[in-house]
């Protein structure tokens, strides 16, 4: 494997999904949800009072991108991951292209981690674009009023934008192990419905089970758990155990589907 063939697949992805409606689709959706959502609250007399911040997104705009990133967090995230993860190989087979992808220039080993690197690429976009909007729509619609932590203590601006910073980097070891999990059933189906929809299903399997009463190391290892880990960072003081509890999780989820995938498509016929 070399950088420069690696480098090569990834430029070749990146062209391809810039040109594609779902992933254009996709970033206009994150740049502009957040608005809605705010310019919703801002109109509006009641607050969503049963989510974390949701009695404070009318005082402080930072409340409302920990409100988005909550959400995100149970819903939009794990789709976000699965819409070029579930389908960035799949999409091959759909069209017939695998005899002249592999029989290129490029090794397996450097097609696979290319397009690897751009499904991991797009995830990171997708999160930064979202959590840049909130950010953005709650300071602009709502104001920067200090944020109240989950501990009760008055957080001014500086540290509130922060600690909100911080909250939406720590998705992100979350978000790659969804996107391995959607790359394993996107190289091993071969099929771009499946690669898509069952790590959402997946996902919404994983959040209904940590409801159910369970042994907590149960609940740990569900890769979805990490996707709350970030409400340590808005207590008082912080707490990181879950962040790096949920970040090796994540990882583990991460390198065992990678692995997994890489070999099923290293023994792959081509002429299959």
């Amino acid at each position: 494997m070399s950088v420069r063939g690696v480098t090569a697949v990834a430029r070749v992805e990146c062209a391809k999904l810039s040109a594609q409606v779902k992933t254009r689709v996709a970033l206009a959706a994150c740049a502009v949800g957040p608005f809605l959502f705010a310019t919703a609250i801002r109109v509006q007399s009641s607050v969503p009072e049963d989510t974390l911040f949701g009695r404070a997104v009318k005082e402080s705009g930072f409340a409302v991108s920990l409100v988005v990133l909550g959400f995100a967090a149970l819903w939009v995230l794990p789709v976000l991951t699965s819409i070029v993860g579930g389908d960035v190989f799949s999409a091959e087979d759909r069209h017939g292209t695998w005899k002249t992808v592999l029989t290129r220039s490029c090794r397996r080993s450097e097609v696979f981690a290319g397009k690897v690197a751009a499904a991991l690429g797009f995830s990171s976009i997708a999160m930064a674009v979202l959590a840049v909007s909130s950010v953005a729509a709650g300071l602009l619609v709502i104001g920067s009023g200090p944020l109240v932590s989950l501990s009760g203590a008055l957080l001014p601006p500086s540290r509130a934008l922060t600690r909100v910073t911080l909250a939406w980097i720590s998705v992100l070891p979350p978000m790659f192990g969804m996107t391995a999990v959607a790359v394993l059933l996107s190289v091993a189906t071969r099929n771009s419905a499946a690669g898509i929809g069952l790590p959402v299903v997946a996902a919404l399997a994983m959040q209904l089970g940590a409801l159910i009463d369970g042994p907590e190391i149960l609940h740990r290892l569900l890769v979805t758990s990490a996707f709350g880990a970030w409400h340590g960072l808005l207590a008082e003081p912080p707490y990181e155990g879950p962040l790096l509890y949920g970040a090796a999780v994540s990882v583990s989820y991460a390198v065992i589907s990678l692995g997994i995938a890489y070999r099923v498509l290293q023994r792959r016929d081509v002429a299959a």
